[in-house]
């Protein structure tokens, strides 16, 4: 007899699974939130049904303690301001079609005035849902105080149960970027010593500038990662993973750049040698080991920025140093061989140069004193933009160091 209950077991299996997604992490912290809201209004208002309540709490919770505290005051704003305009219109002319949409043209505009942000039209959807779920209260404080209840029970949720940390998701994101990468470059390599189409090299050129889709997901995943690490009390040196993270970010969309014009290059290689080989055998063999060690040294940069514990950098650092190594070496093996059959066979001379180039460009953006020097300089702008937008607390932060240095110094 077939089970029944598989149709449902399924899904619920796979919805386990995805518990460190983050929207399953924010679904059941949401209803979380907007529940014990819920009960935190029946015991503090005397509303039978304090829908407000929940309404603000799930609005206020996000997936990250960052952006709980930098939305919710501009949240509760936009709810309030809701609930005002709806309670004054239910007290003159009650709802209907018309008055709905004065509810809707006065919520627009006065969210324009209270400066709400991107929760303008929050205040048109507040004021018609505390119009129209249930009864309206007496007065407009009783759906203010819902709202404060909402807001602080939905602000002391994040704050006690702090939101986990998405760097994981994140880093998985960059590395699975590095691989496609990777996986392009071999197949352009496997190319090279035979006769290549101009179609095949349009769709390498193709695949090359889908990486601008993949790189704009792993900028939202990295986004969600930044917000998880600020003002978290469980993250250590938060300002120094951000700025890893981001970085090594930077540098693959640069890469991924050059290698869109790389397989432009080779398309057009291929144009101009209609049905003749890319390249010699020797040539097509040196140039698909230096693509190879490319293509290698892109996933070690990956995981160089993606690993947290000081050994396994390390290693991933060595290993990024073997890989880019190997790569010059093989580089300059190639530009000999490129060389002497440009003196031979001067035709497109060009195009190869231009391959040589943007393979310098890549190889120039993985170095190790580069990324270093360029860490530096973006840990330094971020701590002097921090200065200038809080110098109270900079200020602060002096004071705290000169007390400890001359506690340490005292005799």
């Amino acid at each position: 007899m077939p089970d029944l209950l598989n149709p449902v077991r399924e899904p619920i299996a796979e919805f386990v699974s995805r518990g460190r997604e983050a929207t399953v992490v924010q679904t059941l912290r949401s209803t979380a939130a907007a529940t014990l809201a819920y009960v935190a209004a029946l015991w503090l208002t005397s509303e039978p049904a304090p829908l407000t309540a929940p309404l603000t709490a799930l609005l206020v919770v996000q997936v990250t303690l960052y952006s709980t505290l930098t939305t919710g005051i501009r949240r509760v704003n936009s709810v309030i301001a809701g609930v005002l305009i709806a309670s004054g219109f239910s007290a003159l002319v009650g709802l209907s079609w018309w008055s709905l949409g004065l509810i809707i043209l006065a919520s627009l505009v006065v969210g324009r005035l209270v400066r709400v942000g991107e929760f303008v039209p929050e205040v048109a959807i507040s004021a018609m849902l505390v119009l129209g779920v249930s009864r309206v209260a007496y007065t407009a404080w009783d759906r203010v105080l819902e709202t404060l209840i909402g807001a602080g029970v939905g602000l002391l949720f994040n704050v006690l149960l702090v939101p986990p940390v998405w760097v994981g998701p994140a880093g998985d994101s960059i590395q699975d970027l590095a691989r496609r990468m990777r996986r392009l470059l071999l197949r352009i390599g496997e190319e090279l010593s035979s006769h290549t189409t101009v179609e095949r090299a349009a769709a390498r050129l193709h695949e090359a500038r889908r990486l601008d889709h993949d790189i704009a997901d792993v900028d939202a995943a990295l986004r969600q990662a930044e917000d998880s690490l600020r003002l978290n009390p469980r993250v250590k040196e938060g300002l120094l993973r951000r700025v890893v993270l981001r970085t090594g970010l930077d540098t693959l969309e640069i890469c991924a750049v050059v290698l869109r014009v790389l397989a432009r290059t080779m398309t057009d290689l291929a144009k101009a040698r209609g049905e003749e080989d890319l390249f010699p055998p020797e040539e097509g063999v040196a140039l698909e080991e230096l693509l190879a060690h490319v293509a290698d040294a892109l996933v070690s940069f990956a995981v160089l920025v993606t690993t947290q514990v000081s050994e396994s950098a390390d290693a991933a650092e060595s290993r990024l140093a073997g890989e880019l190594a190997a790569a010059t070496a093989a580089r300059d093996r190639a530009a000999e061989l490129l060389l002497e059959g440009v003196q031979r066979h001067p035709r497109h001379w060009q195009l190869l140069g231009a391959l040589l180039t943007e393979i310098d460009r890549i190889l120039a953006e993985l170095d190790i004193a580069q990324r270093s020097k360029r860490l530096m300089e973006e840990l330094d702008r971020s701590a002097r933009e921090q200065r200038e937008r809080h110098p109270q607390l900079a200020a602060v932060r002096r004071w705290v160091r000169d007390k400890r240095s001359r506690r340490s110094s005292a005799p």
